[in-house]
């Protein structure tokens, strides 16, 4: 009996322990079901709303003109300083020098580094410098350079043809020069130099380093990567850059955004399109005397939100939270529910092996007015009436021979009478079990109710049980007797002494 006990024991300790995994097990999948749907719908959601396409593009259009236009700006600025420069005495006069080798090289070398004293603090230029000053006469050929005879008697309209253009017409222009072999990376601006008769007779060039450049103009506009490009036959080339991180936009113009650059060159008109994972607009430089050369490109974020996919990845971080809070809370609340579950379990085989005196003392919320309710049903089934509820009404409890004679209180003849005491005392016992039983039985049916599950063996083993508990309580032995009360039938204790 005992193993099979507790073989039972340990089958019931496996249910109920699976039907706690199970309760974690659905709320664990309820959480995760919940967590990912919030994520995926607030990732969904709110990279749509960060990614406005069309916005976005309208705003890389507007920084691609603005860019453009600060460029131009920029050489408008020095076109017009420099035509200031050109109308000098000191210009004329080192023009009217050039036929004289030994004057007209030095005189040439002397004023470009004029203009270069003098740029440094024109206020307009805000700090910025001309990397190099150029003397030419009026068929392009070079006079004198800035602190150095480096490049004098080399002839640009070979080079750059629109130059020589221009300034024979008369007119101020800035264009961008970039040539490798003469080792050319300049935002070029030249204004036309005339004599006392009012004949062109040269020209004064200052150029601008044009990596410098677009880094101050893309300080000054978008404050993004920024590149020219230009096409040159079928190919086209970045050929200068706002700063050294500009690698996804190079990569970019000639790969993906490539036609809309090309569009770009081609019409005139500024255009955005998507280029890899880029968004890049592209406008033309209209103000340089080789308009549909070159193009300034810009790129512009993808997204108003950066990283906006990301914002929802908290949302997992909380799903995996409440997974371990379902864990936590579900052994929790499993063990507040299949404790006492399992004492209720444990109590009813012992009752099922044989003890039948044993009752449930469960203080227990939820199940305490269960076990309140079996210990009724077994005092039923075992033929014992009594009231074993605490002042609650929740907890069951073995009445003691105290809580009879309260119950007996308007009789105390019946309780502690020496004759009766005398007489049950010396009663055999065997007598008094079965002489009480029929008693018993009697006045139930005496009142209608059913007595054919209450055996004389159960009744007589909790008669038995109440004795014993009386003795361990009060230091009395005691027997009971029958007695009715209006309709109920009551057993009353009667002292027998020490």
């Amino acid at each position: 009996m005992a193993t099979g006990t507790s073989w039972e024991g340990v089958l019931g300790e496996a249910f109920r322990g699976r039907m706690r995994n199970k309760i974690i097990i659905v709320n664990a999948i309820i959480i995760a079901i919940v967590g990912l749907l919030s994520f995926v719908l607030v990732r969904s959601s709110v990279t749509a709303a960060a990614s406005p396409t069309t916005q976005l593009m309208g705003d890389a259009k507007h920084d691609a003109q603005s860019a453009s236009a600060r460029l131009q700006l920029d050489g408008l600025r020095v076109e017009r300083w420099l035509a200031s420069k050109a109308e000098e005495q000191n210009t004329r006069d080192a023009l009217n020098s050039k036929a004289d080798p030994r004057s007209g090289g030095p005189a040439a070398t002397s004023l470009c580094d004029s203009v270069i004293a003098s740029a440094k603090t024109t206020p307009e230029f805000e700090g910025a410098v001309p990397a190099i000053v150029l003397l030419v006469d009026r068929d392009g050929k070079i006079l004198g350079r800035n602190n150095s005879n480096l490049l004098r008697g080399e002839n640009l309209t070979a080079t750059y043809p629109k130059f020589t253009e221009t300034i024979v017409a008369g007119k101020t222009g800035s264009d961008v020069w970039v040539n490798a072999g003469r080792n050319d990376q300049y935002l070029a601006s030249y204004a036309p130099a005339r004599n006392d008769k009012g004949e062109i007779v040269g020209a004064i060039v200052a150029g601008f380093t044009i990596n410098d450049v677009m880094s101050r103009v893309a300080d000054a506009t978008t404050g993004r990567p920024m590149v020219l490009a230009s096409v040159s036959g079928d190919n086209l080339q970045v050929i200068a850059r706002s700063s050294a991180n500009t690698g996804p936009l190079d990569s970019a113009v000639t790969g993906d955004g490539k036609a809309t650059v090309r569009g770009v060159l081609d019409t005139g008109h500024a255009a955005a399109a998507s280029a890899s994972d880029l968004l890049i607009a592209a406008a033309p430089l209209d103000g340089l005397s080789n308009p549909k050369g070159t193009v300034v490109v810009v790129s512009a974020p993808a997204t108003t939100i950066e990283n906006a996919a990301g914002i929802a990845y908290p949302l997992l971080g909380v799903a995996v939270l409440g997974i371990v809070l379902v864990v936590v809370g579900g052994f929790l609340l499993g063990n507040y529910i299949t404790h006492p579950i399992g004492q209720l379990e444990e109590g009813l085989l012992a009752i099922l092996n044989g003890q039948s005196d044993k009752r449930f003392n469960l203080d227990h919320a939820e199940l305490g007015g269960l076990a309140f309710r079996i210990d009724q049903l077994l005092n039923q089934l075992m033929g014992v009436e009594e009231d074993t509820t605490d002042e609650q009404g929740r907890i069951s409890r073995t009445p003691s021979p105290a809580q009879f004679q309260e119950e007996a209180g308007s009789s105390p003849n019946m309780v502690g009478d020496p004759a009766d005491a005398a007489r049950l005392a010396a009663e055999p016992a065997a007598t008094y079990y079965s002489r009480l039983f029929a008693e018993y039985i009697a006045a139930k049916k005496g009142f209608g109710e059913q007595t054919e599950h209450i055996t004389e063996q159960t009744f007589t083993t909790r008669i038995q049980s109440m004795e014993t508990d009386a003795k361990q309580k009060d230091g009395q032995a005691v027997r009971f007797q029958v007695q009715t009360q209006g309709t109920e039938v009551t057993l009353l204790p009667v002292t027998l002494g020490k």
